[in-house]
């Protein structure tokens, strides 16, 4: 049902007009009238009747397509794209492959999607991130999700939850006469009380705000006093007639209504509304001053898009402004949803890269960064939308069909920290691109690495009071390490200064701070690395360049041992420095066991002794 307030302003001209004949002439009205329940059966009995082709086929998968019937609309785009079909045809045919978990073969729908139309935004974030599934994948989850128990079994959506109050849309008013759309009830507004025990009361009807036509989804102001809610331009009489379907066809609004003591009035039309397009799905922001939004009004960059419009003192409204394509593709966009802090949006997108269906994105309207996918479980292969948040109690809200009908679900935060590094210069605090920047545990195990982005920052996602470390390494740069202390869930900015590299570099040698290894054994430690990429940069800065390694042990230890160990070390230092793109013949290196100590201090000697005898040398041989 919630693809009524995506596509109901635009759905019914997907037909193409030219295609249609006598025999498809009853089906093409219940389509055109929104019925798909009957119309689908139609088209069918024409595939029965073998009167079937392109048209009938893609007819009948964008029927499917319009009820979220992934299974059916797939195999009926199947049989569409096997005659001459438009882009949007096959996009909507990933789509369907992609709701159903066959990724790899959506991809190929996409791929044809995208070479016939490869300027759409859609089609190049494709063709920049095929392979974009697993990492959507493996994001840390950020909620855990469970259904609320008062969703029922007719379409329940869009829950925002103000004070104790969750209000939601709902189709479960059985008293009501059925929509064609799917041949459930007309939408209504419903409220439910949420008790001590975090559970809720058996859902009301807020009668004060629901028509005899649809209703909903609503938000409320920070103040509780005002509330905004989408309803059917019908209820004031507006509408256009579409004599040759007996049709009148309406459109979504936005209205506002005022509190009145224990109810809702004062109800108004808000001026931007026009017969011309729709407008619904509000969210306020905390301090009532703007009004978010979606509708298909012109200057969407698709089918439907994400606006907001400024909220004036005096009542009055500014003038809508698109979000612009960070938020919006030429897909659809709606069920916007904005933080208490004004700075992060939710909303639900079809076009944008996903798992299928519907997924929720989260964009950081502040910093201007592209949305980013929530990933599971807020998103499945199915439709997973309206997704809110209430920071005083805790508590988030979605909806989804994954259990077959759409659904109230509740979203409970798992405690994690988001680590931001800034990488910059230390000398000049310019901010550096493209650095190789990894988060490790407290065992020093890596748990990912990125590259620093324009801005200089790489975010991670990490549990709650757990110690972690940063590392940060860049070509002509020192590399270094930064701790990051234990959180409890606020956000923690770990400023990476790295130091550009300057090595002291004399006749004989290239001198370096000491090269370590763990007890016993040969492998370059990160911290190693971090040293050795000094030597890496001096090398390549002048490749003809020829260096001798040395690696020398303490006297602990058999002569033989100490000899082993050090040449495994020094082939380790050699193969460190080759992997980084050092040509083999500009390097060689040799262990020197205890046969060259710095300090002769017999069995006398103090660890600070032991550990200058414990050493690498990076001889200039030519």
């Amino acid at each position: 049902m919630k693809n009524l307030y995506i596509a109901l302003s635009f759905v019914a001209i997907s037909s193409t007009i030219s295609a249609q004949n006598n025999n498809t002439k009853v089906a093409d009205k219940l389509y055109s009238r929104y019925e798909y329940v009957d119309a689908a059966a139609q088209y069918k009995k024409l595939v029965d009747n073998g009167k079937a082709d392109g048209y009938v086929y893609k007819q009948l998968a964008d029927t499917y397509y319009n009820m979220f019937n992934t299974t059916e609309a797939a195999t009926w785009y199947a049989k569409a794209t096997e005659t001459t079909q438009d882009a949007e045809t096959y996009f909507r045919y990933a789509q369907m492959l992609k709701a159903n978990g066959k990724y790899e073969e959506a991809n190929k729908q996409m791929n044809k999607f995208a070479s016939m139309a490869p300027s759409d935004l859609r089609a190049k974030s494709f063709k920049e991130n095929p392979n974009y599934v697993p990492k959507i994948l493996d994001k840390t989850p950020r909620y855990t999700a469970k259904s609320l128990d008062i969703s029922g079994d007719k379409s329940d959506f869009g829950a925002v939850l103000s004070g104790n109050t969750l209000y939601f849309t709902s189709a479960r008013n059985n008293a009501r006469k059925n929509y064609g759309w799917n041949e459930e009830p007309f939408l209504d507004i419903y409220k439910s009380t949420l008790g001590d025990e975090g559970t809720f009361s058996e859902p009301t009807t807020v009668s004060e705000l629901n028509s005899k036509y649809h209703d909903g989804p609503i938000t409320v102001t920070a103040d509780g006093n005002t509330l905004y809610f989408a309803s059917d331009s019908f209820r004031e009489n507006s509408f256009e007639k579409d004599k040759k379907n007996k049709l009148k066809l309406g459109k979504n609004n936005l209205f506002s209504a005022t509190k009145n003591g224990d109810s809702w009035g004062n109800i108004k039309s808000l001026s931007f509304n026009s017969n011309d397009y729709s407008t619904s799905n509000p969210s306020v922001s905390a301090d009532g001053k703007t009004l978010y939004f979606s509708s298909d009004m012109p200057g969407s960059l698709g089918g439907v898009d994400i606006w907001k419009v400024a909220v004036n003192g005096d009542g009055s409204y500014g003038t809508p402004e698109n979000l612009g394509n960070k938020v919006n593709t030429e897909g659809n966009e709606s069920f916007p949803f904005i933080s208490d802090d004004n700075k992060t949006l939710y909303f639900a997108s079809s076009g944008k890269q996903g798992l299928g269906g519907l997924d929720v994105y989260m964009a950081d309207l502040s910093s201007g960064s592209d949305a980013v996918n929530m990933g599971k479980p807020i998103n499945t292969e199915k439709d997973d939308f309206a997704f809110t948040f209430n920071k005083a109690k805790n508590m988030g809200f979605f909806s989804s069909n994954r259990n077959g009908n759409d659904d109230l679900f509740g979203a409970t935060p798992i405690c994690g920290v988001d680590v931001i590094t800034l990488v910059t210069n230390a000398k000049t605090g310019e901010k550096l691109t493209n650095a190789k920047v990894s988060i490790l545990d407290d065992k020093k195990n890596i748990i990912a690495t990125e590259m620093s982005n324009a801005q200089g920052e790489v975010k991670y996602r990490v549990e709650c009071d757990k110690v972690y470390s940063i590392q940060a390494s860049k070509d002509g740069f020192e590399g270094n390490s930064f701790a990051v202390a234990k959180s409890k869930g606020e956000t923690v900015n770990i400023p990476a200064t790295l130091q550009p590299i300057d090595v002291i570099v004399t006749e004989k040698e290239i001198v370096l701070k000491p090269i370590y290894f763990e007890y016993n054994k040969s492998n370059i430690t990160q911290e190693g690395a971090f040293e050795l990429d000094k030597l890496v940069q001096v090398m390549k800065n002048n490749d003809q360049l020829v260096i001798m390694v040395k690696a020398h042990t303490d006297n602990r230890g058999s002569d033989e041992y100490n000899m082993n160990l050090s040449d495994r070390r020094a082939k380790s230092t050699v193969q460190y420095v080759i992997s980084k793109g050092i040509s083999a013949k500009n390097i060689s290196g040799k262990g020197y066991g205890e046969s060259e100590l710095k300090v002769n201090c017999g069995e006398t000697c103090t660890e600070e002794q032991h550990a200058e005898n414990r050493r690498s040398e990076f001889l200039i041989v030519k």
